[in-house]
């Protein structure tokens, strides 16, 4: 991927060297402390990709859906300029930026930028907090993608999806959510909780996980007619991360059997072919996956 000498993001903290908020497990409002053992069924469940596994983690430890809940953010400035994977975060970004406040303008609306906190360990935020076990993920509340840069590691060794853009893809897919959340998405179907069956709600948590691949599609569409960031072999990264972390590969991988209904993310072929829909389009309306009759 073509990044170095692009633009970098002036929304990105840097709470690294804070060091996290230390050891003991996750503490959600109204739980009960959470080890390790909690946060890998979160993981197998939700998948490290979701718009909010705090939210699967606190339906575990029986304290409810962590949304809203009061933090405290200790301050955090610019990541250090001789970091390279910080500036590699920060150009990614910054690329996002550029593309969806376009979008946005042409849809009649302001993009509201989101930022992009760096973090180690434990983290605090508006929809409880966070562990670096539990991968990258956004939190509506405070409109924040979380990212422990450790988890590109974590890509490469364990999951088989090594690759610069198949890091992008994973930043473009939170700032997916984000985009999700300013147009009402996020709202809509969180407004459906308690009020449809797990099975319907797994569904719909689906096309929403679905909707943000597009999203980082289109992303990824526009950068490249745009500034020609993409090199080869660079699709295949992403659609191989895409593949790697669908609901039945990981389900087969952890479990050795797949369950459909109770995906949560959508299937790897799912995932690959609106990832690709988004690539080969670069049209918002082609990411309308709650309306699609055929996944």
């Amino acid at each position: 991927m073509k990044w170095e000498g692009n633009r970098q993001s002036s929304n990105v903290e840097d709470a690294r060297g804070r060091g996290g908020l230390g050891g003991g497990g996750v503490r959600m409002g109204g739980g009960r402390g959470i080890g390790l053992g909690t946060i890998v069924i979160a993981l197998v469940a939700a998948w490290i990709f979701g718009i909010n596994p705090l939210t699967v983690i606190g339906l575990l430890s029986g304290g409810g859906v962590p949304m809203g809940v009061p933090t405290q953010q200790a301050p955090a400035g610019a990541p250090p300029a001789d970091d390279r994977v910080a500036a590699f975060v920060s150009t990614v970004l910054a690329d996002t930026e550029d593309v969806w406040n376009e979008q946005f303008r042409k849809m009649g609306g302001t993009y509201q930028e989101p930022r992009l906190r760096l973090f180690r360990g434990m983290e605090p935020t508006a929809c409880g907090t966070g562990d670096s076990a539990m991968g990258p993920f956004y939190c509506p509340a405070d409109m924040k993608v979380y990212l422990d840069l450790g988890f590109f590691d974590t890509m490469q060794r364990k999951l088989g999806a090594g690759g610069d853009f198949a890091q992008a893809y994973v930043i473009a897919h939170e700032v997916g959510h984000h985009v999700q959340n300013l147009m009402g998405i996020t709202q809509r179907i969180d407004s459906l909780r308690g009020r449809i069956s797990p099975v319907q709600q797994n569904e719909l948590s689906v096309r929403l996980e679905l909707q943000a691949d597009c999203f980082a599609g289109v992303w990824a569409h526009h950068a490249q007619k745009a500034r020609q960031i993409l090199e080869p072999g660079d699709i295949e990264e992403a659609l191989n991360a895409a593949a790697q972390i669908g609901d039945d590969n990981l389900q087969r991988q952890s479990r050795g059997v797949v369950v459909p209904e109770s995906f949560t993310h959508g299937s790897s072929q799912q995932r690959v072919s609106w990832l690709k829909r988004g690539l080969q389009t670069g049209d918002v309306r082609q990411c309308n996956t709650f309306e699609a009759k055929v996944l």
